[in-house]
């Protein structure tokens, strides 16, 4: 892989994201702009790109598994009662402009094709903040217009009969170490207790280095939690956690999460405190 043009994106002086607008990957990947590598304030990369045990992660961003019978994740698809499939199915994200652009953040439009139709226009919005010396927040807000005429399906491998993969949304891969990462929310500990729970926040915990994701609207707190930690390092959201989420022709679907990103690892009441910050900011 190699990647097109980087906008960078800079807090308290420092250079702390990159956003790569026109990546150039294999059709599978499912090419689309991603922020990557993200690190702390202190320089300690907090996203993984193209990892080998899934290379169609590309740092944080906006993906989903099913629009329509189309892949905007990448890799294979989920068919109910065959499994995983390889596919020629896979859709393109492409940056279509900035209106809006600087060294702390940008607006942007994205078109999303596949099978030579337009089928969603997205808008999205990311935005940094400073919260503390050792501490900042990236803000992510995308809104999905049905551009098709006709109606549209977003779905998840979930929705077509694997259980617990109901990922589709804002997704962010974090980088994988020795042990996996600590995950805990304000109501549970741990991946299996944290994974598929509804939670204002939930956090991520590595060597030196925490991750708080918080839904900063009500119908984002909505959504499920998507979260994976001993497989690999991950958290996303679930707009088709169980059943697929219809889009009529013209309908729009919006979707905004801060995530806080933290040298050291925080607990509980420190997650919580910097994520009121954040998401108040």
């Amino acid at each position: 892989m190699t990647a097109g043009p980087a906008t960078v994106l800079r807090c308290r002086g420092r250079t702390v994201a990159r956003y790569t607008i026109r990546p150039r990957l294999a059709p599978d990947h499912s090419p689309r702009p991603y922020l990557h590598p993200v690190t702390t304030l202190a320089g300690r990369p907090v996203t993984e790109s193209v990892p080998a045990d899934h290379p169609h992660h590309l740092g944080a961003g906006v993906a989903v598994a099913d629009v329509a019978g189309y892949d905007f994740w990448g890799g294979r698809t989920f068919v109910r009662g065959r499994g995983p499939v390889a596919l020629d199915n896979h859709g393109v994200q492409r940056h279509e402009r900035f209106t809006r652009c600087g060294p702390d953040g940008f607006v942007a439009e994205l078109s999303w094709t596949a099978g030579g139709e337009r089928l969603l226009g997205e808008r999205r919005t990311v935005a940094v903040t400073a919260l503390t010396d050792t501490a900042w927040a990236l803000d992510l807000a995308f809104s999905l217009t049905n551009v098709s005429g006709r109606e549209l399906s977003v779905g998840s491998p979930a929705t077509n009969g694997r259980p617990g993969a109901g990922y589709g949304g804002f997704f962010w891969r974090a980088p994988k170490e020795a042990r996996p990462p600590a995950v805990f929310a304000a109501c549970a500990v741990g991946e299996e207790a944290v994974h598929g729970v509804r939670a204002d926040w939930v956090a991520l915990a590595g060597e030196d280095w925490t991750l708080v994701f918080a839904g900063a609207t009500a119908r984002t707190r909505e959504d499920p939690w998507f979260v994976r930690a001993a497989e690999y390092p991950g958290v996303g959201s679930s707009l088709a956690h169980e059943t697929p989420l219809p889009l009529g022709a013209g309908e729009t679907v919006v979707r905004r999460v801060v995530t806080v990103v933290a040298d050291g690892r925080l607990d509980r009441a420190g997650a919580a405190a910097l994520v009121r910050g954040a998401v108040a900011s």
